[in-house]
């Protein structure tokens, strides 16, 4: 404690205490100074300065506080931190005298040094704090009036890591995106992922809620045809209760360019102006070139095409046109991606006129008719029309000509097939366009005159025959020699039993040698053949040829045909076969191979020869179980034919064998047999006893029955039969005399369409019949009319 005094004279001061005399108390001058204070040193201390003029008092309460210390803040505390971070333990106090403070883990020890330190408000702080960090800290403080104490437990987690960032691209326009943001974070704690786009969150939400095109998968995020408006910074937000991180991405959108603009047209002149324009964006791919298209049609404009592509970096061309004409142009760029929508047209632009420049090409004479030439060349040019040339080629007559606006143009009355030089030149309203050079045209071709003479054949083999001809001259020919031409047709077999198809065959030989010459292949052996040619020009054959016959020599057969596999025993398999198809020579023999081809003992190959009258063959089998594969072939006096492979199928079962056991045996068959045998008997009877009922009626007189129906009673519905006296006696007839005489009735009629139809034959009917188709049940027969059946029948007899 000290005490200031002031005077213009030293005053002297003198320090009081109402208390008793204490050790730790020291006065000094002016100073009063306390050591280890206590509760004992709790006075009122009174300071006396005087001098000779007087005195002054003053004076000072020192109270010495007595507190139990005291922990404030929240106790038992939980705090979460992340590893590797700072962590601050919270321990403030209060108590007097000043409390000492101990913070431990678990309550042991003293942490101080090293990652931990302890603040003078009581705070641990804890650096680069780690997972086994962990656990329960204890501070402690004390004084000489008590003691507190408090728990924090520390949790430390797992920081966030962001193993696969997402990175930046170049896609294309329409493809699909996946920006990946793949995390490593801590069970226990529950992490939240967000994207942004240009670190606006809402940019994203809007495209998600009314295009549908961006969704998470995970925490990736995923953004299907893409446009140039997705492009952009995207970032990926993960945050949880304790921290936050993030990584971002540019996804850059390449695209076609966009359309040139303000496209200017300047020096024109006959043949060329200058075009320019505004390049469009390139859309992140260069531009590699600009296509120029133009339209000139003024009847159906919009029927663009393309003039010229130039470099990607021009954005000014000279282009090069045609006089006279009417121009509208526009401008595609092209980039890797692909090309631009079509700029808007320029205004539309007319060259001035001048005389053509270029020469029709393509120019040709060509006959279409005997006595005529048709000129045409190709179009070079609008509003044009063109002059054309010809005369007789060495001939010293004028060149002729004539003008016309189409691209054709006719001779008529010309010789046949004659040549002329032509040539063609373009022509409007300011001059003469350059000639073309001198072309050679043929006039009509017509039918040859000539047939080409001496055919004959050669080297005759089995299947093919060399031909041979004499040429006919080029005069004869009447146009421009094409090729030759063989008519042949298969005239008939060697063998007279034997038909063959007689369709006639074709072959053309482009021949132009001396002694021409040439081979006819695919000919049948053993057959005769008819055989001429003809000479051909571009449009005409010309007349047939002499008539040569010649027969190919035998050859070798063809596989026989239908060959089949029976089993007509269990223990046995029978084969036939037919004659080949095409024998082409006398049948000498054939020839059957077979062999086993499920036996496990391997048996070898056997063959067996048989006269050409032979086609079956029948082989004792093992067992049932045995298959086999037959090859037959035939024989001619050339050699061996084709052969014909097949295999047996399985016959295992013993259903297979029942079926082949004698119908006649079959009870079922027993059985049918003695039911018709029943039935048949049954009807005999029936019609036995009808017969001695009925009498012995004649089924026709030649003059007096007549076996038609009278309708004598039309209002009481009876009829009346009018019969022979001495054969009948008039009485109701049965219902089976009725029926039996429909029946024949209706066997006339029914090939006729109407109801009455009469027969007049010679010798196979006698007579005539006439009636009228009734159905029996409509007819009235009295009341006491009883019909019978061939059951009644039978039960009146038992």
């Amino acid at each position: 404690m000290l005490i200031l005094a002031q005077s213009f004279l030293h005053p002297h001061v003198i320090c009081l205490s109402a208390s008793t005399p204490q050790p730790n108390r020291q006065v000094s001058g002016e100073t009063i100074t306390f050591r280890s204070v206590s509760t004992e040193n709790t006075a009122v201390y009174q300071c006396n300065a005087s001098n000779e003029h007087g005195y002054l008092l003053a004076n000072a309460f020192v109270n010495v506080l007595h507190a139990t210390p005291r922990i404030i803040g929240p106790r038992n505390e939980l705090i979460k931190t992340i590893e590797g971070h700072r962590a601050f333990l919270d321990c403030r106090f209060f108590g007097s005298p000043v409390p000492e403070l101990r913070w431990s883990k678990y309550g042991q020890g003293n942490l101080e040094g090293n990652r931990f330190r302890t603040h003078r408000n009581g705070t641990l702080e804890i650096k680069r704090i780690q997972i086994e960090d962990q656990g329960t800290y204890l501070c402690v403080i004390s004084n000489i009036a008590g003691r507190d104490e408090n728990q924090v437990r520390v949790e430390v987690k797992e920081p966030i890591i962001i193993v696969t960032k997402p990175r930046s691209m170049k896609v294309l326009r329409g493809s699909d995106v996946r920006l990946e943001c793949g995390v490593k974070a801590d069970i226990t704690t529950p992490i939240k992922t967000t994207w942004m786009k240009n670190k606006n969150q809402a940019a994203l939400r809007f495209v998600f809620f009314y295009f549908g095109r961006v969704s998470m998968d995970e925490s990736n995020l995923v953004i299907t045809n893409v446009n140039r408006g997705d492009e952009g910074n995207y970032t990926c937000v993960i945050q949880n209760d304790l921290e936050q991180k993030s990584a971002s991405a540019h996804l850059m959108v390449m695209d076609r360019p966009s359309p040139p603009t303000d496209l200017e047209l300047s020096d024109p002149y006959e043949r060329s102006v200058r075009l320019s324009w505004v390049p469009g964006d390139s859309n992140h791919s260069p531009i590699t070139e600009y296509l120029v298209q133009y339209d000139d049609d003024d009847w159906i404009p919009g029927k663009w095409k393309n003039l010229s592509t130039y470099p990607g970096n021009l954005n000014s061309v000279v282009l090069h046109l045609q006089p006279f004409t009417y121009y509208e142009f526009r401008v595609i760029a092209n980039n890797e991606i692909g090309s631009s929508r079509p700029s808007r047209p320029s205004k539309r632009f007319q060259t001035s006129g001048a005389p053509p420049d270029v020469i029709p090409k393509n120019l040709k004479g060509v006959g279409t008719w005997r006595n005529n030439m048709e000129i045409s060349w190709e179009w070079n040019g609008p509003h044009l029309k063109y002059l054309v040339w010809w005369r007789r080629r060495d001939s010293r007559e004028e060149w002729k000509n004539a003008t016309t606006k189409w691209l054709k143009y006719y001779i008529y009355d010309a010789d046949t097939f004659t040549p002329y030089e032509l040539k063609v030149q373009a022509v409007n309203d300011f001059g003469l366009g350059p000639e073309s050079p001198v072309v050679i045209g043929y006039s009509g071709e017509d039918r040859p005159i000539a047939a080409p003479l001496n055919l004959r054949v050669s080297d005759i083999e089995s299947t093919q025959v060399t031909l041979h001809w004499d040429p006919v001259t080029r005069e004869s020919i009447m146009g421009q020699l094409k090729e030759y031409k063989v008519y042949y047709w298969r005239d008939s077999s060697q063998l007279r039993w034997h038909r063959v198809n007689r369709a006639m065959r074709s072959k053309v030989f482009p021949n132009s040698d001396p002694e021409p010459s040439g081979v006819v292949t695919d000919l049948i052996p053993y057959s005769n053949y008819v055989m001429y040619i003809v000479v051909t020009n571009s449009r005409y054959e010309g007349p047939p040829s002499n008539h040569i016959h010649f027969s190919t020599p035998e050859g070798v057969p063809s596989a026989p045909r239908s060959f089949r596999i029976q089993q007509r025993h269990l223990d046995s398999i029978y084969v036939d076969w037919d004659l080949p198809e095409e024998p082409n020579g006398v049948i000498t023999g054939y020839s059957l191979k077979y062999q086993t081809v499920n036996a496990s003992r391997g048996e070898e190959l056997k063959v067996e020869e048989f006269p050409p009258n032979v086609t079956s063959f029948s082989i004792r089998r093992f067992d049932r179980y045995t298959r086999y594969r037959f090859s037959v072939a035939a024989h001619t006096r050339v050699g061996l034919g084709e052969w014909h492979t097949e295999e047996s199928p399985h016959y295992t079962t013993e259903i297979y064998a029942q079926d082949q056991v004698d119908i006649s045996t079959q009870g079922w068959f027993i059985g049918i047999m003695c039911a018709v045998a029943l039935i048949v008997l049954i009807l005999l009877i029936v019609c036995f006893i009808k017969r001695s009922r009925g009498g012995k009626y004649p089924v026709r007189d030649k003059k007096d029955i007549s076996l038609e129906l009278v309708d004598d009673k039309d209002q009481e519905g009876t009829f009346d039969y009018r019969e022979e006296e001495r054969g009948l006696q008039r009485a109701q007839p049965s219902v089976e005399a009725i029926l039996k005489r429909s029946d024949s009735d209706d066997s006339l009629v029914e090939y006729g369409e109407g109801g009455e139809i009469q027969f007049n034959e010679d010798g196979s009917f006698i007579g005539q019949y006439t009636g009228t188709r009734r159905d029996v049940r409509d007819l009235d027969f009295g009341g006491n009319l009883e019909l019978h059946s061939p059951m009644n029948t039978i039960y009146s007899l038992a």
